[in-house]
């Protein structure tokens, strides 16, 4: 007999906060089939408060809370019949995060899980990687978001290793990333993969979403690193407003590109990976994978 629900995943990053909602389509004898319904992302920059100041501000409280308000209502209208709200690097870190949840929680009813950074990183691991994952192949999965940077190594299409560190785009922009960060990264990345002759990258985020959509690529095709380093010098010459105005990037997207593209291209140097794919899966399809599969188990 033919089951649908409705799953839907709230991601609360440092960048912005995303509502994925997924149809889970059940059929015996078949596999079960995950088909996003809606995806609404709205640009609450909440490591801009959090990175600098320390804690959550009341404007910024104000506008997360509008926006799950609406994500409530959405979940309600699509008649989604479980949900789970994650929070990443900002909210973890913000002195105020836990208190900034509870009243989230008496406003909204929307219960928010402030997940550490190895969940995170689990949690995007846990993904269907497998129709991108060849088994004769070694990947190391790199997603940037805004506050940290998960990096995990698959090999024969099983996971190896994972690590989180806070490196983020907007922490590089309010440059509070210390050289440290980066010496320990490249030494993760370089002990990590020095035993393959050859690896490719995954790459997942918004921003490395957009740059590929922009590629002209077909989907399937990887980035090469030569691309991806062109596409950065071009991009670190351009003031924020022409890439804005002439590169047709919203407002969110332009300032943060430039120190995404460093770590990807950055990860690939010290990895020596030649080509970078881009499945187009993150966080929230790990959420609603996480959901799916506590349910099989019950």
């Amino acid at each position: 007999m033919l089951n649908i629900e409705k799953y839907a995943a709230i991601d609360i990053g440092s960048n912005a906060i995303r509502l994925l909602i997924v149809s889970v389509i059940e059929y015996p004898g078949k596999e079960t089939q995950f088909k996003k319904t809606s995806l609404v992302r709205v640009p609450v920059r909440l490591g801009s408060d959090v990175f600098v100041k320390g804690e959550i501000s009341e404007e910024n409280y104000s506008r997360m809370a509008d926006s799950l308000l609406a994500f409530q209502l959405l979940m309600k209208t699509h008649h989604v019949s479980k949900y789970r709200a994650c929070a990443t690097s900002a909210m973890r870190d913000a002195s105020n995060g836990e208190e900034v949840a509870h009243r989230i929680a008496e406003k909204t009813g929307i219960k928010i899980e402030i997940i550490d950074g190895n969940e995170e990183a689990a949690l995007i691991a846990s993904t269907d990687l497998d129709s991108y994952l060849q088994s004769d192949k070694v990947y190391l999965y790199v997603d940037v978001g805004g506050g940290s940077t998960e990096f995990s190594i698959f090999e024969d299409g099983k996971l190896v290793t994972s690590r989180s560190f806070r490196l983020g785009t907007v922490r590089l922009l309010k440059d509070i990333v210390d050289d440290s960060i980066w010496v320990e990264v490249k030494a993760w990345i370089k002990r990590s993969t020095k035993e393959y002759s050859y690896i490719s990258l995954l790459g997942s985020g918004g921003n490395i979403n957009s740059i590929y959509k922009n590629s002209g690529k077909k989907i399937g095709e990887p980035l090469s690193y030569f691309y991806l380093a062109a596409y950065y010098e071009h991009m670190n010459q351009l003031t924020y407003e022409e890439r804005i105005v002439d590169e047709n990037m919203n407002a969110d997207r332009a300032d943060v590109i430039v120190p995404a593209t460093k770590i990807f291209l950055s990860a690939m140097k010290w990895s020596g990976a030649k080509n970078i794919y881009v499945p187009k899966i993150g966080l929230s399809d790990g959420i609603i994978r996480s959901m799916y599969t506590d349910k099989t188990k019950a």
